[in-house]
């Protein structure tokens, strides 16, 4: 079982000092970290910068796709309006990613707004409360979700990576 945690910070540059953290957390096999991937919103600006870290093990767990598809269902659908497809699509419930609640979504959207920045990550053997404790100085605001095993499977699956 994997889980899904975005961690906001009220920092623009705050997500690439916890991504080196995590890193470190990994190093020493407390987490394993199978993906993740950065969003900075500097002040003024009216869409987020979002950058996948490739290879945190050789491959990345999901892929440039699912962190896109994830990012725009965030970040740009509600920008585009009810008018274009995908919008109208998700507003209807029928766009959907595996495991993935629409309240999740929602709640990261009226979070990682403009001067902040998150970091997204895909974990498994850890617990939540043992991350929250080491990375405890970095105040943070936790969101997360866990993904069952047959809709990590289905993930996978969608974008094209083998479990």
């Amino acid at each position: 079982m994997a889980t899904l945690s975005v961690l906001k910070l009220n920092d623009p540059r705050g997500a690439d000092r916890l991504l080196l953290a995590f890193q470190g957390l990994q190093e020493r096999q407390e987490i394993i970290l199978e993906d993740a991937a950065v969003v900075t919103w500097p002040e003024g600006r009216k869409k987020p910068r979002t950058t996948q870290m490739s290879s945190m093990a050789g491959t990345t767990a999901l892929g440039g796709a699912f962190w896109g598809f994830l990012f725009g269902l965030i970040f740009f659908v509600p920008l585009l309006g009810i008018g274009v497809g995908a919008a109208a699509g998700w507003k209807a419930g029928s766009v959907a990613i595996p495991g993935i609640e629409p309240g999740f979504i929602k709640q990261v959207r009226e979070v990682v707004t403009p001067g902040t920045s998150a970091l997204f990550t895909l974990t498994s053997g850890v617990t939540e409360d043992k991350m929250v404790e080491e990375l405890k100085p970095y105040d943070f605001e936790l969101i997360s979700t866990t993904l069952p095993r047959e809709d990590e499977e289905r993930l996978r699956e969608a974008f094209g990576q083998d479990s």
